[in-house]
């Protein structure tokens, strides 16, 4: 690998980030496949490749966020939904629960939302199941037969889907909260019940004059976190 070909993957790399506000512009089907097929090369253990994807667009994309907004946003019917596997620890202990809350703190600062203001961080939560505006929503599901080593065969995948996407120029933001709504998600794409949904994520070209762009999260010295022996 040439030094050019590497400094590009580096940036691939260190350049992603989560986007929360995207422009219209829509994605060449062809664009998406190619970025599927890449990150598809993923490494898999015994090659099982566990990862199943729902690509939605348009009138599709349209009427899935709105069947899960009009859940979302009726209390009473929210609360009656629930992801199918725990997305965070029952007791959050530091460094971890310090790093989320600045994470929030930095992002909601940006936006002006205080603390207290319950109305717009609903409002604001609810972005993610617009794919906050993205042309291109994906829905990461797995069967529900499989085990750990294949959720780390798709966290890779998925990493590998956002790099390749920024050698297209392009952003994404994955997005736990869809699986609080795996019963609409299922019933809106017609999938079995084998299919355990995992995530979503939005995948576009930033809007860059959005405010919550403007987002830059730190990363932990490595003397934190390596350890050479």
């Amino acid at each position: 690998m040439s030094d050019q070909q590497r400094q590009a993957v580096d940036h691939a790399i260190t350049s992603r980030r989560s986007v929360r506000a995207f422009l219209p512009t829509e994605i060449p089907r062809a664009t998406i496949e190619s970025l599927l097929e890449t990150a598809a090369r993923s490494a898999s253990g015994t090659n099982i490749q566990p990862w199943q994807v729902q690509v939605v667009t348009g009138a599709a994309k349209t009427a899935l966020s709105d069947k899960i907004l009009e859940a979302f946003n009726d209390p009473t019917v929210a609360a009656t939904h629930r992801s199918e596997f725990p997305i965070y620890p029952n007791e959050w202990v530091s460094p971890f629960i310090d790093r989320r809350r600045k994470v929030g703190w930095d992002l909601y600062g940006l936006l002006g939302i205080g603390k207290g203001d319950f109305e717009r961080t609903h409002r604001q939560h609810a972005r993610n199941f617009e794919f906050f505006d993205a042309p291109v929503g994906l829905i990461f599901t797995i069967h529900r037969s499989l085990g750990y080593a294949a959720w780390i065969d798709y966290g890779m995948f998925l990493g590998n889907l956002m790099t390749a996407a920024r050698g297209h120029g392009l952003h994404t933001c994955p997005q736990f909260a869809f699986s609080q709504f795996h019963q609409i998600i299922r019933a809106q794409l017609a999938l079995g019940e084998e299919h355990k949904v995992i995530c979503g994520m939005a995948l576009g070209y930033e809007n860059t004059a959005a405010v919550e762009n403007s987002l830059r999260t730190e990363r932990a010295p490595l003397t934190d976190w390596a350890h050479f022996h």
